[in-house]
């Protein structure tokens, strides 16, 4: 596997038409309560998570195990209870006030630099990995592994989930299609336009389906049958 990832997972939930979310100034939930429960114990399997600072800045998340008998089995394994919280900003403009920072247990920021200021703010909640301009995903994975992260579960949004798979980083790609049409033009998709390995020629694997609640799931490999 890639950069001794054991797996690098993508976890999204999507409108029939593409959507993410919508332009309110509250969150769209997409995913059925089934869904929330199976992403959940995707999390709690999970050794790392993994946001965009954009993603942070609007949705405003915990990004924890919420089950807790789940978070007791990872105790017993001799697992903290929430796997390691990881988010990766270019400018390090994060708000220290963010529900992210104030639950859970360790957090990781990836950047290219911060200000002694913005390193202060964060002494003791986080810890601040600056990779300069080589801030990337190989960079970062190849950080992780370093860390002991087997499997990292990518939550968003649609820029890092973009990269990962123009980069052909992704092991597994969950997509959660939800009976809601979104329509509004400016309203964030799950994708950026891109330049993606094989184009549109190259066709994922299908590993599953399965419905739960209103929602499909839909499990694929993003290299296809290699």
């Amino acid at each position: 596997m890639r950069w001794e990832i054991h797996a690098d997972d993508g976890s999204v939930a999507v409108s029939i038409d593409g959507y993410i979310d919508d332009t309110s100034s509250q969150r769209l939930l997409l995913s059925s309560a089934e869904d929330f429960d199976r992403v959940d114990a995707v999390r709690a399997e999970c050794d790392a998570l993994l946001i965009g600072a954009g993603t942070l800045r609007q949705d405003n998340p915990r990004l924890l195990v919420g089950s807790e008998q789940r978070r007791a089995a990872r105790l017993a394994r001799g697992l903290p209870a929430h796997p390691l919280k990881v988010v990766v900003t270019a400018s390090g403009d994060l708000d220290p006030g963010l529900r992210f920072w104030h639950c859970g247990g360790r957090k990781t920021v990836y950047t290219r630099c911060v200000p002694e200021a913005v390193r202060q703010q964060f002494r003791g909640a986080a810890e601040i990995v600056e990779l300069g301009p080589a801030l990337g995903l190989p960079a970062i994975l190849d950080d992780l592994a370093a860390r002991g992260v087997r499997r990292l579960l990518v939550e968003g949004g649609g820029s890092i989930h973009t990269q990962f798979l123009k980069e052909d980083l992704a092991d597994e790609l969950h997509v959660a299609h939800a009976p809601v049409l979104v329509g509004a033009e400016k309203a964030p998709r799950f994708l950026r336009p891109a330049r993606f390995p094989g184009g549109a020629k190259r066709r994922m694997k299908l590993i599953d389906v399965q419905q739960l609640g209103d929602t499909v799931l839909h499990r694929y490999a993003p290299r296809g049958a290699a």
